[in-house]
């Protein structure tokens, strides 16, 4: 087992949504803190989800197992409220407890037609792309809320795109898209009214320009040689892994002071910023300032000061 730091030992979490991306680093990182993991999807050996890439949950748990860390893989689709509600139920007769709960659910990304306006979108894949992005994480709080809350202390994140700041003031692409990261934002904050009597937190956090799976092959580069990709997209080289929100919150869960998050939006940048983390390589990036101050006002690519 690697020599890390287990502040999160004991602690039980639920990442629904970790198959890959940002769910799957968030997963990696507080099993390696040592919190016990139920890891969902519905990505499996021998079964793409609608999604249709390669990934799998099972492939999140053993890169878990290197870690140090434990994940458990359990497919679930959560627009299901059957399988989410049989989910939770199991949670509580192997561990009886719910610590953590991580809404990272979404998988709308093919369903989105960027730039076309409402009335060229199709409507079926929109409201399909909403069901993901929202109806999913209602379902998941409905049910995994009655086991949060058995015990005060308990920590919800909501995993978006964009900062509140960031979204209130841009379009998102299109109408679907704009209302699927803004949404999750908006749950944070009203989780943390529902949960405040019950000493619950809760959070709306993004990452930066993610390193996910899928984006790096569409630069056609791996982890290892991301930063070729910045041939084709300059702006590239602010780009995280997506590990350091993992980290970021793993810091956060281990907080006893986390209460002071709670109904907040932050980013990976702001997590790392407070905590001290860094990213697989050592860096600590602040994409959405970046975005902001460099990327949107037209300037040169220069990640000087933001990493």
């Amino acid at each position: 087992m690697p020599d890390r730091e287990q502040p999160l030992a004991g602690r039980v979490a639920l990442v629904a949504g970790a198959t890959r991306g940002a769910g799957r680093g968030i997963a990696l990182e507080l099993a390696a803190a040592g919190a016990t993991v139920y890891a969902t999807g519905r990505s499996t050996v021998g079964k793409r989800s609608e999604y249709d890439r390669p990934e799998t949950i099972e492939e999140t748990a053993a890169l878990a197992k290197v870690l140090g860390g434990e994940v458990i893989p359990v497919v679930v689709d959560h627009l299901d409220p059957g399988q989410v509600r049989d989910l939770v139920a199991r949670i509580d007769a192997e561990r009886g407890r719910l610590d953590v709960l991580v809404n990272d659910i979404f998988g709308g990304g093919p369903l989105a037609e960027w730039h076309k306006p409402v009335w060229e979108h199709s409507l079926d894949a929109g409201l399909h792309l909403l069901r993901l992005a929202i109806d999913t994480h209602v379902v998941t709080a409905h049910h995994a809320f009655p086991l949060l809350v058995r015990e005060p202390g308990g920590l919800v994140v909501e995993v978006t795109d964009g900062t509140a700041e960031y979204n209130d003031e841009n379009y998102r692409l299109n109408v679907y898209y704009d209302l699927a990261k803004i949404a999750p934002i908006r749950l944070a904050r009203s989780w943390a009214h529902e949960l405040r009597d019950h000493g619950g937190t809760a959070v709306a956090v993004t990452p930066g320009w993610l390193r996910s799976e899928e984006m790096l092959d569409i630069y056609g580069v791996t982890e290892e040689t991301w930063r070729d990709a910045t041939d084709k997209e300059p702006h590239f080289a602010i780009a995280e892994s997506p590990c350091f929100v993992g980290r970021g919150l793993a810091a956060l869960a281990a907080d006893p002071g986390r209460s002071r998050w709670t109904g907040r939006s932050t980013s990976s940048g702001e997590l790392a910023r407070e905590y001290g983390v860094t990213d697989i390589d050592g860096s600590a990036p602040d994409a959405w300032r970046y975005i902001v101050e460099v990327q949107d006002a037209g300037l040169p690519a220069d990640t000087s000061g933001y990493r």
